[in-house]
């Protein structure tokens, strides 16, 4: 189990197999994946995902999904990380954060988004970084203005072959 970064109350560190019943289980939350259009839709599509990410991303090793770990329980939380992705012709890094329900309002989000951040700047020496956020999910815009991001524009991505809206929230290094 690689660690990648602790914060006060949070471990993030690179997913294992034995992560997959959690994270079937945060799937499995309708107020979760209604802001998460390419959400895996079976324990098998979550396996996949899982499995991509084990190592960090396949294309970007230093990227990926983590597992989220409550420090205080030892409970898997969610899955927090960096992403590559292609917006609009540019080629960007997104601070992707997703906490269990249970978890909420606690600012473990925002907790490990600010590290996430510092990371991406600090260590990885990228010189921007986003959030690709669905309109009505004001919880993570409120995550992304907390880590100094501001919305930058609106726009489409396909997902599963359909466009999707999202709200591009930014940031570049100081």
């Amino acid at each position: 189990m690689t660690v990648i970064l602790e914060t006060p109350r949070l471990v993030l560190r690179h997913q294992v197999l034995t992560d997959l019943d959690d994270l079937w289980v945060l799937y499995q939350n309708p107020n979760i994946i209604k802001y998460i259009p390419d959400a895996p839709r079976s324990r098998e599509e979550a396996q996949e995902e899982l499995e991509w990410h084990m190592h960090g991303h396949p294309r970007h090793p230093e990227l990926g999904l983590w597992a989220t770990i409550h420090k205080e329980t030892g409970k898997f939380i969610g899955r927090c990380g960096l992403l590559p992705w292609d917006v609009d012709g540019v080629h960007e890094v997104e601070v992707a954060y997703t906490i269990v329900e249970e978890y909420w309002r606690q600012g473990l989000a925002s907790e490990a988004a600010q590290a996430i951040l510092k990371y991406g700047f600090e260590t990885l020496k990228l010189s921007r970084l986003i959030s690709l956020i669905e309109p009505e999910n004001i919880g993570s815009q409120k995550v992304a203005e907390k880590m100094g991001m501001r919305l930058e524009k609106k726009t489409e991505l396909p997902v599963h072959g359909v466009n999707q809206p999202v709200w591009i929230y930014s940031i570049h290094r100081k």
